[in-house]
């Protein structure tokens, strides 16, 4: 999952303001002593009515302003990279820069940073525990709820995942609305980092984003991977000689093509990937896009799981766990947060069912939902989208209802 950005607006210094409106703002450039002016009209999107401005600089019986020294913060400044959009105002997802095919496997040498929020960083902490890999790889837990990553530099707006212990006092949200536990889910860093940002940081990655889920090399002190299908292939099979389930595989061999053809034509662009791209599209048309391909693919999948177990039969593989980690959010945060309110998860029999049968049998992946931390990362973290981080009472459809879709008995595919 994608943390926050310093998105601040350019040095503008603020000359009247009407709260409600697009204040103009009239700037005096630095261009060898010119006194000359201009006016421009600046989109503050202003979640609370606030606005932090520079003083006034009066001088000469004129209102003049000194040359802009000083950055205007409003709220925008904690927006998130998950709202960088094109031209045309549709979300575009960054690119991991941590990636590897390949680790020298060593029991303790590892350490895992996950939010238990985040369907991908879930992913890959599910893969960890169907493989047995707990007492080999080492692990993080953040708190669901964004903070300031730099909180005693004002100039430094960032807000991302940070640690707390369980039993900590409560956080707020980066506007200080809210009280959100410290629960024991809670894993802090074992080297004593605050917040992912300082493990990036500690491993040279001081730019970012910064990301869950992160593999790190203890060893080497780099980062391994921030890319979460990358982790899952790696936890999958690399650390085979070290799991407890070394039998177990969730890529099989003569299913691997067709797995792969349904991810990238269905699956990831328009399911996993498709709810961020109607939650954060920025155009009316981008967001009516991303919808539309979002539902074509639920019918589609809906049908699909009418006649199967899983997406490659009746196996569970890595595509069931992409699916199920992007379903089981559906229903308690996109259908609202998202705007994805065309139907609900639990309005298509197959995919409910679906969720309801990974949850029950493959207790490795229940082990790894967390409704309460998804609930409250989502509707506490972006302040632009839910200001006062009131969390929502639904926690969507009963997962342990009975979903008639077979035993939890035999679902792996072995080497």
């Amino acid at each position: 999952c994608e943390t926050g950005s310093s998105g601040a607006i350019p040095s503008f210094c603020v000359v009247g303001l009407r709260l409600g409106a697009s204040p103009k703002v009239k700037v005096k450039p630095c261009s060898l002593g010119r006194r000359r002016r201009r006016t421009t009209r600046v989109n503050f999107m202003l979640p609370t009515r606030r606005l932090l401005y520079t003083t006034l600089a009066l001088s000469g019986g004129t209102r003049a302003l000194k040359p802009p020294t000083t950055r205007v913060r409003t709220m925008s400044a904690l927006a998130t990279t998950n709202t960088v959009a094109n031209k045309d105002g549709a979300y575009v997802r960054h690119a991991a820069k941590h990636r590897t095919d390949a680790v020298e496997a060593e029991a303790g040498r590892y350490h895992l940073h996950v939010a238990l929020a985040c369907p991908w960083a879930a992913g890959a902490l599910s893969m960890l525990y169907l493989k047995g890999l707990e007492d080999a790889i080492s692990l993080s837990v953040v708190h669901p709820t964004w903070q300031r990553t730099r909180p005693d530099d004002p100039e430094d707006q960032h807000c991302g995942w940070v640690y707390r212990a369980p039993g900590d006092a409560p956080l707020s949200n980066p506007l200080g609305h809210g009280s959100y536990d410290c629960d024991d889910a809670l894993i802090p860093d074992p080297t004593g980092a605050a917040s992912i940002r300082d493990v990036y940081a500690k491993a040279g990655d001081a730019s970012g984003p910064f990301t869950t889920p992160a593999l790190f090399d203890k060893k080497t002190g780099k980062l391994v991977s921030n890319e979460s299908m990358d982790i899952l292939k790696l936890l999958n099979s690399a650390f085979d000689k070290v799991a407890k389930h070394p039998e177990r595989t969730f890529y099989p061999g003569d299913l691997a093509g067709d797995l792969q053809t349904l991810n990238d034509e269905l699956v990831y662009p328009n399911v996993n990937n498709g709810v961020y791209r109607c939650g954060f599209a920025k155009s009316q048309k981008a967001y009516d896009a991303a919808v539309a391909g979002l539902f074509e693919a639920l019918e589609d999948l809906d049908k699909r799981l009418a006649s199967q177990r899983f997406l490659g039969g009746d196996k569970f593989s890595w595509l069931d766990l992409r699916l199920y980690h992007t379903l089981v959010r559906f229903d308690p945060v996109y259908v609202v947060y998202f705007k994805t309110n065309v139907k609900r998860i639990a309005d298509y029999p197959n995919l409910v069912n679906f969720v309801r049968d990974v949850y029950q049998s493959v207790e490795p992946v229940r082990r790894a939902t967390n409704i309460k931390h998804i609930k409250m990362h989502y509707y506490t973290s972006h302040p632009a989208l839910n200001t006062y981080g009131i969390i929502p009472a639904s926690m969507g459809p009963d997962l342990e209802a009975e979903h008639g879709r077979g035993a939890a008995d035999g679902v792996y595919f072995t080497h």
